[in-house]
């Protein structure tokens, strides 16, 4: 049986800030509980975004970042108005001035990417297009495996995945990663459904080519692993 996709995780100096640009960023609900703040959706998707704090600093390009959708070119020239009076800046990742997408960083530096309106391969997605991940097709065959959910592309080494029922933003991978300096700072945490196995699921998650994964997360109740290209992510307990 598998796991669930149940929050996209980034590590935060300002949890609570940083939750804040997101939430005006894709119009989703704050929710401050304990040492996480979470963004609930608001639009349909099956996960939240969650925020932790991390003594860290960022170092390098991320190796995940959110694509946001656009209506149309006006929608996208406002959407990059709101984002940098939140907090984003513009940020050279090396896109080239005719790109039709605005590259951007939140407060914290993360990438993201304001998409151009009439993208085809985000058609009938939400504000949240996609999220955004640098890997080969391996790993988008480990993740498809993971969560049991259907390859929606898979050409010239890039592969991409959603929900069975066709909701909620793709996860993608596209080859050649940047270099892998640290512990990423945004991650996938999943989990087996109520009444599910965390053992087994691991055991699962190993035998497709995962493996564990030590980041000084001390005794927790949830389980450290890494993918085939050394992207971290974390299994919880059943729920």
């Amino acid at each position: 049986m598998s796991s669930r996709l149940v929050a996209l995780a980034f590590d935060a100096h300002d949890p609570l800030g940083l939750a804040r640009f997101w939430a005006g960023a894709l119009l989703w609900d704050v929710q401050a509980a304990g040492d996480v703040v979470s963004l609930l959706p608001t639009d349909g998707t099956r996960f939240r975004i969650d925020f932790a704090s991390v003594p860290e600093p960022k170092t390098g390009q991320n190796r995940i970042h959110l694509d946001l959708t656009t209506r149309t070119a006006d929608d996208q020239t406002e959407t990059v108005e709101t984002l940098l009076a939140l907090g984003a800046s513009h940020i050279d990742i090396g896109q080239g001035a005719d790109e039709p997408h605005v590259v951007l960083a939140d407060p914290e530096g993360n990438e993201f990417c304001v998409i151009e309106p009439d993208n085809s391969f985000l058609a009938g997605c939400g504000r949240l297009g996609a999220i955004n991940c640098e890997g080969s097709a391996e790993v988008g065959y480990f993740w498809s495996e993971a969560l049991a959910w259907p390859l929606v592309w898979d050409q010239d080494g890039e592969t991409a995945i959603r929900h069975p029922d066709g909701t909620g933003p793709l996860v993608t991978w596209s080859p050649d990663p940047p270099p892998k300096v640290t512990k990423n700072r945004l991650h996938l945490d999943i989990a087996p459904p109520a009444g599910g196995d965390q053992a087994a699921e691991v055991d699962r998650l190993l035998a497709l080519g995962a493996t564990r994964n030590d980041v000084g997360q001390g005794d927790v109740d949830w389980i450290v692993m890494a993918d085939p290209e050394g992207n971290e992510f974390c299994v919880l307990t059943p729920r």
